[in-house]
């Protein structure tokens, strides 16, 4: 399902990009920020158009932005001037290295059943104290729509799944309304998570 997403936005890159780039989301992204404290990595993980790399490396944070599209990735490295990875999400590796880890709109086309594994790899992936970052459409649907899989959560089932699939605790969930004019009346629901533990041991 992965591979017919990632075919869907190499087609659609540049339509994708002109719908997202400018779309308002300061709101959460403050919030995020704020949570992750001044200065320090971040992991743009599913980076898309470049927007919310572009936005945390403005504000002083060393910003590290990967995705699984190679023209997505293209797009992106030349707006922000950022080196942006292409990578399989599973293919991805890292050990305390992040002080946040920005996953806006990306873990949502991952496969129901998978997103406990991904999860807990972004949990390795964190510092001590880092903060996590998760948004699904609202719903209960998993499967393709328009050519791309979804995965949608409501707040107790995204709650839920990270709760039990690693030992991130909540710092807060909430719903926002899609703030892409051609999404209008769309809901989300957002997430803020923290780890508190080492990847080996406590703190």
């Amino acid at each position: 399902m992965r591979n017919g997403t990632i075919a869907y936005y190499d087609g659609h890159a540049k339509e994708f990009v002109s719908r997202t780039l400018h779309a308002d989301m300061r709101e959460t992204q403050e919030r995020f920020l704020e949570a992750v404290g001044s200065g320090g990595r971040i992991l743009d993980f599913g980076c898309g158009s470049g927007r919310d790399s572009q936005y945390f490396a403005e504000r002083g944070y060393n910003v590290t932005a990967i995705d699984g599209s190679e023209e997505l990735c293209r797009i992106a490295s030349a707006y922000t001037g950022l080196h942006v990875c292409c990578m399989d999400f599973f293919d991805f590796e890292a050990d305390s290295e992040y002080d946040g880890i920005w996953a806006c709109a990306s873990l949502l086309h991952v496969e129901r059943e998978n997103l406990g594994k991904l999860l807990g790899m972004l949990e390795r992936a964190m510092k001590a104290g880092g903060v996590l970052y998760i948004s699904f459409k609202e719903g209960e649907f998993s499967g393709m729509r328009g050519g791309r899989y979804f995965a949608d959560m409501t707040q107790e089932s995204m709650r839920t799944l990270v709760l039990s699939a690693t030992e991130l605790r909540e710092i807060s969930t909430w719903r926002t309304v899609d703030v892409r004019e051609d999404h209008a009346g769309e809901n989300w629901v957002n997430g803020l998570f923290r780890k508190i533990r080492r990847s080996h041991g406590t703190v």
